[in-house]
């Protein structure tokens, strides 16, 4: 294997796949790229089994094609430290290759390439849909901090894409909070799902870069893969069925809190610093034209409250919040007016975007409520 490119351009195709490469695997092999020269490009593969990613770059002056697994932490760290330039690579022996640069070069040890586990990608009966990059990136962002980590119900730790004919729901939830994100962005010619695990969901949305216009989304019972530009994402999915989501939602909360979402947000932030640290209790108390947000640490001293003015129409209410699960929810909504409706004090409260905003906004949350004393 004999080629030249820049080394800049090397260690940004590597950044792109490193999220794959483990910190410890049972297959050493795994903690090396695997390098894969050929037609004038040098493909570069990362994976960790659950999760892989690849990329290409071009190269110049090819002589001599082939594919070698090369040690991943030390050429990441050899790159970091060489400023723009050109760079040769080539193998030395069946166990060696050098890296050589204007003013000096590098000899590092190379596996077989035959060493690197096949990656199972999807199947011939892969379903594909195409979805606007930011729309998915504002998706995973919007829906993602809501997984569980759930050892016995494994569907609940993952986004669930719920695709349908006229639109395209990503929902995630702990049982405490349940979100939902929908376009109408994305269609298909019949309804299908698939349930993303949020470590991928994550890496998906970090190497996703804002000159990415649209992924192309392939999945099957197991596996999806997602592919935008130069790179493909090859994941296992979540095998399990997902709760019916649609069947909590409230539809009947007559209790309507309008207000901006930043003050809220700021208001629940301060209360909550005298909230008890093991619980972040905080309660509502609700009457016409008025909110009251409250806190208090028995066990401390600690109490405050702070009141608000809103648009409010329904029955005098409070009500107990996780003050951690309110915040993320306002923190991850990006309108400025919400409104929230309640039913009563036992029952789930709707997090909407205001009316005006309503057609932009494309997130929902639904919180449960704690029994206040």
């Amino acid at each position: 294997m004999r080629f030249n490119l820049s080394s800049t351009d090397l260690l940004k195709s590597l950044m792109d796949v490193s999220k794959a490469i483990p910190s410890k695997s049972a297959l050493p092999i795994l903690e090396n790229f695997l390098f894969v020269l050929k037609d004038g490009r040098l493909e570069v593969t990362a994976s960790d089994s659950e999760l892989t990613l690849r990329t290409s770059v071009p190269v110049d002056a090819t002589e001599e094609e082939g594919s070698i697994a090369v040690p991943a932490r030390h050429m990441i760290d050899l790159l970091k430290e060489l400023p723009d330039q050109p760079l040769k690579i080539r193998t030395l022996s069946d166990s060696s290759f050098e890296c050589s640069w204007a003013s000096g070069n590098s000899v590092l040890p190379y596996f077989p390439a035959d060493d690197y586990p096949e990656i199972k990608t999807t199947g011939d009966d892969a379903i594909k849909v195409e979805f606007p990059a930011q729309s998915l990136v504002d998706g995973i962002q919007g829906t993602v901090y809501a997984t569980a980590d759930d050892e016995i119900r494994p569907a609940m730790n993952g986004i669930f894409f719920d695709i349908d004919v006229a639109s395209t729901t990503l929902v995630a939830s702990d049982s405490h909070k349940l979100i939902c994100y929908t376009t109408a962005d994305v269609k298909a010619a019949e309804k299908a799902s698939f349930i993303l695990h949020k470590k991928p969901a994550g890496v998906l949305r970090s190497i996703i870069g804002k000159d990415v216009e649209t992924v192309s989304i392939a999945f099957d019972s197991t596996t999806a893969q997602f592919t935008f530009g130069d790179t493909t994402m090859v994941c296992r999915l979540v095998v399990g069925k997902y709760p019916k989501y649609r069947d909590v939602i409230p539809q009947n909360n007559s209790n309507v809190l309008k207000i901006d979402r930043v003050l809220l947000l700021n208001t629940v932030r301060r209360v909550a610093v005298c909230a008890n640290k093991a619980s972040n209790h905080i309660k509502f108390t609700l009457k016409e034209g008025q909110l009251e947000v409250s806190a208090q640490d028995l066990g401390f001293a600690l109490a405050t409250y702070e009141k608000i003015s809103c648009d409010y129409a329904g029955d005098e209410l409070t009500i107990g919040f996780k003050s951690t699960f309110l915040t993320e929810i306002l923190g991850n909504m990006g309108c400025n007016g919400i409104v929230i409706k309640f039913a009563d004090a036992r029952r789930a409260a709707l997090i909407l975007p205001s009316e005006e905003e309503a057609e932009s906004e494309k997130i929902c949350g639904i919180l449960m409520p704690i029994m206040i004393s």
